[in-house]
């Protein structure tokens, strides 16, 4: 696939190509006998539950999805019988830091040309353990710390040995989003702001300027003897603005939450509301937003930590249903284990949200927030084959995760003694790789 590209072109259009058809290509070459799962309760996201359903996968995609009897299984494929267990998509977790991930350094406040890409880690056994909670597609992102902090990496979490092996291309050719945050992380002595108003006057000032490069570049229609210099954070901004990667924006309290949202729809960019702690205080005017996809809220079971998330609440899920604002879960783990990503939902129900947006947070919702609801959050004919076996209910403590596939290939089994340590714990089961049995 990288042949696309010379070795002396450095169009991120072209590596985005090499990395799309590489990506695309990887399911088809494994997994060719069909494999169907019958009997188990299924979960699709896209419909009503079917309580005895069939779900048959090929060559990493799902292509079909039914109850018993309504559904041909391919002859010679491999019957898996998960009677008495549940079946729904692979999770998705809109934002992470598995992988030890670092982003932007001390030196700025405003950092976008930073990549997360090269600095993931993908023989962490945080990926492992994030297999052991059922998800499968992941946005690694660097730190909050700057208002803008760097690129983010939507990854699958494919048993593979390097980062471009798990990199998941959307279908606007970029794999991540741009991190931003406001709010008291990245208020710190100069050459960092101050105060929350000079944190958005720094910002406007570098989309103006992205803005200026882009109208630049639009002016030269490809003469690189007109064009300007490349800058790399300018050219990821333009990419932000052209709509192809979204803003990832952390923020917390209610003012914050608002500036965040007179950022996005001043300078027109597409934007997630990460962890929106107060959320509930304002869910009208989230809902309202022509430029928010939705709010990737967090539910932690001890709260405290920083002064701007005293009011966080477990009622903001049913909060932003009620107001019609769509919204869904992420563990940034380690804030949340990503073992314990389910729980999340479940505390959010006790508070109010319905059983329905409660799984469609842990799923649908969040692949719309990367951009990948055409392949990933559902059980849907023609949908990458990322699917969970739970031994019961999602939303009860005593369900554990047995299985979990990514694009028909198994990645984690509990039955299996080396899986097992990441999903219980144990010595050995936090080092890089492989653990000590």
């Amino acid at each position: 696939a990288m042949e696309v590209c010379r070795p002396m072109q450095r169009s991120r259009a072209c590596l985005a190509a090499g990395v799309a058809l590489g990506l695309l290509a990887a399911p088809l070459s494994a997994q060719e006998t069909p494999v169907a799962f019958v009997g188990a309760r299924v979960v699709p996201v896209a419909g009503p539950e079917i309580p005895n359903g069939v779900v048959v996968v090929h060559r990493g995609k799902i292509v079909a999805v039914g109850a018993e009897g309504s559904v041909a299984i391919p002859p010679g494929a491999l019957r898996r019988d998960v009677s008495g267990k549940v079946l729904m998509p692979g999770l998705v977790d809109t934002h992470s830091h598995i992988g030890g991930v670092q982003g932007a350094d001390a030196s700025a406040p405003i950092q976008p040309d930073v990549r997360a890409i090269d600095a993931i880690n993908v023989a962490d056994s945080a990926l492992q353990k994030a297999q052991a909670g059922g998800i499968t597609t992941v946005n690694v992102m660097p730190g909050s710390g700057h208002l803008l902090s760097g690129q983010t990496a939507y990854l699958k979490l494919r048993d593979r040995k390097t980062i471009d092996e798990l990199l998941i291309a959307t279908e606007r050719g970029v794999t991540g989003g741009m991190k931003m945050a406001n709010g008291t992380n990245s208020r710190r002595p100069p050459p960092f702001p101050g105060t929350r108003a000079k944190s958005a006057a720094l910002v406007r000032e570098q989309f103006v300027k992205a803005q200026e490069y882009r109208r630049k570049l639009s002016e030269a229609g490809g003469d690189p003897k007109k064009a300007p210099g490349r800058d790399l954070g300018l050219e990821a901004l333009g990419e932000v603005l052209d709509g192809k990667r979204i803003v990832h924006f952390h923020t917390h309290r209610h003012d914050d939450i608002l500036t965040a949202l007179r950022l996005a729809e001043e300078f027109g960019f597409r934007v997630v509301l990460q962890h929106v702690s107060d959320a509930w205080k304002v869910a009208p005017q989230i809902a309202a937003s022509q430029q928010v996809i939705g709010s990737s809220i967090i539910v932690v079971d001890a709260p405290g930590g920083k002064l701007e998330t005293a009011d966080v609440s477990f009622g903001n899920g049913a909060a932003l249903e009620k107001a019609g604002a769509p919204f869904g879960f992420h563990t940034d783990d380690g804030i949340v284990d990503s073992r314990f990503f389910r729980r999340e939902a479940g505390l959010a129900i006790r508070a109010g949200l319905s059983r329905e947006k409660a799984i469609e947070g842990l799923t649908l919702a969040g692949a719309r927030m990367l951009d990948l609801s055409s392949r990933v959050g559902s059980l849907e004919k023609g949908k990458d084959a990322d699917l969970v076996v739970l031994s019961g209910d999602p939303f009860s403590v005593y369900t554990n995760v047995l299985e979990t596939w990514v694009e028909g290939e198994k990645v984690f089994d509990r039955g299996d003694p080396k899986d097992r340590l990441y999903a219980v714990g144990g010595f050995g089961a936090s080092h890089d790789s492989q653990g000590h049995l």
